[in-house]
């Protein structure tokens, strides 16, 4: 019987999720700071998150080209991934939630929202 429920209950490799089949989280923040410092701002609070939350995050990697930055990293054994672009008046922050952190997509939305105005001004 346990032979016949692992291999029936088992993901297929069709049934794994894809990114682009995860929940989006999509924050736009408006700022009157040049891009440049706009960026040093974002780039800091990534540094800052990394020190802040090191105990329930793991693997945070960053990649900038000019204005835009991609993230990833894991938390709670989830991976959590997206997109940062500065623009002359306002930065988008645009990523993929895990399924799990759904109850919490509110939360991390006015959380993000709060310390990038917060950063911004």
């Amino acid at each position: 019987m346990a032979s016949y429920l692992r291999g029936h209950c088992e993901p297929r490799r069709s049934q794994k999720m894809k990114e682009e089949d995860m929940p989006k989280l999509n924050i736009a923040v408006s700022h009157r700071l040049t891009q440049d410092e706009a960026v040093k701002r974002i780039k800091n609070l990534l540094n800052d998150v990394k020190t802040q939350f090191a105990d329930k995050i793991s693997d945070l990697h960053e990649e900038w080209d000019g204005n835009m930055g991609k993230f990833n990293f894991s938390a709670m054994g989830f991976i959590v991934s997206g997109t940062l672009t500065v623009k002359t008046s306002q930065v988008e922050i645009s990523g993929n939630l895990p399924f799990a952190a759904m109850l919490f997509k509110g939360k991390i939305k006015s959380t993000i929202k709060d310390r990038a105005e917060t950063l911004l001004v």
